[in-house]
């Protein structure tokens, strides 16, 4: 038994603002979801859910704005040369997007945040994620990435490629579609996540079981009030937060 990463959930006040804003950021379509209080982000060509190959984005309305509190969740945008880079970020200025100062210092990317204040970063162009598609990676802050990717890895079906005491990283068994990595952050989480990933079973898979054996890997429940939905709340062995969504 496995769980895919099927969506990255961002809350948001505006939810149709923010969704168009990331559709038009990452070249991809946003879409309505079915009973229209959330906007869906995939790739064009119609809506696919789960998308084979992308990780997409769900953003869904909250009343409460997001705090002054760097989020511990975040994309990372791939570039596929310096001038693309440099194209990305004044197109992504120009959508909305603002200079973000989360104390990255002299670097080779350029951290920036969305409408609502969500960080995220546009890399420079790296071998690495040059077939991942517009994201690169999606990046979690943690106390012990080592932790991290072995909870990731068992909960998913996403291989680990590399782990170290600073820095983790997995990706699709297929090899195709974004990162998800883990840094070592100083710091402890103080403020629930404003952006986390969604994970789905797999056709066939039973939601109640995968569900039980998170929990035996170490994940915890959570109720944030959510009330009879067909999908679970829990946090990962780090605190954050991440659902289990039901198949349709």
């Amino acid at each position: 038994m496995a769980l895919r990463p099927a969506q990255v959930n961002i809350k948001a006040l505006d939810h149709a603002t923010v969704g168009q804003f990331w559709a038009e950021a990452l070249g991809w379509s946003a879409y309505r979801g079915g009973s229209g209080l959330t906007t869906y982000v995939g790739p064009v060509g119609g809506l696919v859910w789960p998308d084979p190959v992308a990780v997409g984005i769900n953003v869904v309305p909250v009343p409460g704005a997001k705090t002054a509190t760097k989020n511990r969740v975040h994309l990372d945008l791939a570039s596929t040369s310096a001038a693309h880079q440099t194209e990305l970020v004044a197109r992504l200025r120009t959508l909305g997007a603002t200079p973000a100062d989360v104390g990255q210092r002299d670097v080779p990317w350029t951290v920036l945040a969305d409408p609502e204040g969500n960080e995220f970063c546009v890399l420079e162009p790296r071998e690495i994620y040059r077939d991942t598609g517009p994201i690169a990676a999606v990046v979690v802050d943690c106390a012990d990435p080592r932790t991290m990717a072995h909870f990731w890895g068992e909960a998913t079906d996403w291989i680990r490629h590399e782990v170290t005491d600073e820095y983790a990283a997995l990706r699709s068994a297929e090899g195709v579609g974004p990162y998800l990595e883990f840094l070592r952050t100083p710091g402890e989480k103080t403020a629930p996540d404003r952006v986390h990933l969604d994970l789905l079973p797999y056709p066939g898979d039973d939601q109640a079981a995968e569900v039980a054996r998170l929990r035996a890997l170490g994940a915890t429940d959570l109720d944030i009030g959510q009330g009879d939905v067909p999908w679970t709340c829990l946090t990962d062995p780090d605190g954050h937060e991440f659902c289990v969504l039901a198949l349709s």
